[in-house]
């Protein structure tokens, strides 16, 4: 079982690089960021673009895979965007993943730029011309691909990924389609589970959730090993990070029902994911140290 984290990007450089260079020092598998325009309850506070954010991080971590958690077609083309994952995965010297979904049906994402929010259907559909047109623009010299939401006319993706055929993607995906998406398109594949159980406070209606969208995904892709499973745990019941022992729990539970990769967040000093940092500094060293 990997374990990645996450770091919002809230802080100034200043302050958010010694946590990047923590994660790596610490012995986390991957560390991501959110690619968002503002989120939810900090949507008010200090927050920055995940492309800058992840080329900084690249220059001051040297093994550590970095990646979003997770971009969407809400605010992004493929066509620039590319660009940029180009660069990330040339700046990282091969270590970026592109964690990538549908994109929520609404929030600030969408209002800030105007637009109406999509039927959840459209949203699919958007979402496989975006998987579609990334993959031909990180794979073949040109792409041209005329769509509904995106088009591409004859345009270049010299030099190409670092990574062979292309950088990886670990699409979100919980429905039917976007499941289907994640087996053609994708070399892992995430969850957060599914919203409809969060009313069980015991958290026992979350996990067998999320064991049941796991078992749905083997069906998708015939069981195969060669995608990774992960599963954003703090979704769930309880912060993972509260206390040594529910991390553990959290582990144990996430392996039994198939996933390969937990990811957890670096501890806020309140508000969402509020933690303690020695709960942090125990699990890298009983946890991480130890694997």
């Amino acid at each position: 079982m990997r374990v990645g984290i996450i770091i919002l990007p809230e802080h100034r450089w200043i302050l958010a690089e010694p946590k990047w260079r923590a994660a790596e020092t610490y012995g986390f598998d991957h560390a991501w960021t959110y690619d968002h325009l503002g989120w939810r309850s900090l949507v008010d506070g200090p927050w920055f673009d995940a492309v800058p954010t992840l080329t900084a991080a690249a220059m001051v971590t040297r093994r550590i895979r970095l990646g979003t958690m997770v971009a969407s077609p809400n605010f992004r083309h493929p066509v620039p965007f590319a660009r940029s994952l180009l660069a990330l995965d040339d700046m990282s010297g091969g270590r970026f993943t592109l964690g990538v979904g549908a994109g929520g049906i609404a929030g600030y994402d969408n209002e800030v730029l105007g637009g109406e929010a999509l039927a959840p259907g459209a949203r699919v559909d958007r979402f496989a011309e975006f998987l579609t047109q990334l993959d031909s623009l990180l794979t073949n010299k040109r792409t041209t691909i005329r769509g509904e939401y995106f088009s591409a006319v004859d345009a270049r993706s010299a030099p190409g990924c670092v990574q062979h055929p292309r950088l990886p993607f670990v699409v979100a995906a919980n429905g039917a389609r976007s499941m289907a998406l994640a087996a053609r398109f994708g070399q892992g594949w995430v969850t957060s589970g599914r919203k409809e159980d969060h009313a069980d406070e015991t958290g026992e209606a979350w996990w067998r959730g999320v064991a049941e969208l796991a078992k749905r995904f083997d069906e998708q892709v015939d069981g195969s090993a060669d995608v990774r499973r992960y599963l954003t745990v703090d979704a769930g019941p309880a912060y993972s990070l509260s206390s040594l022992e529910y991390l553990r729990e959290a582990l144990g539970r996430a392996e039994e029902a198939g996933f390969t990769d937990l990811v957890v967040h670096w501890p806020r000093p309140d508000g969402v994911y509020a933690g303690r940092m020695s709960v942090l500094e125990k699990v890298a060293a009983e946890v991480l140290a130890r694997r």
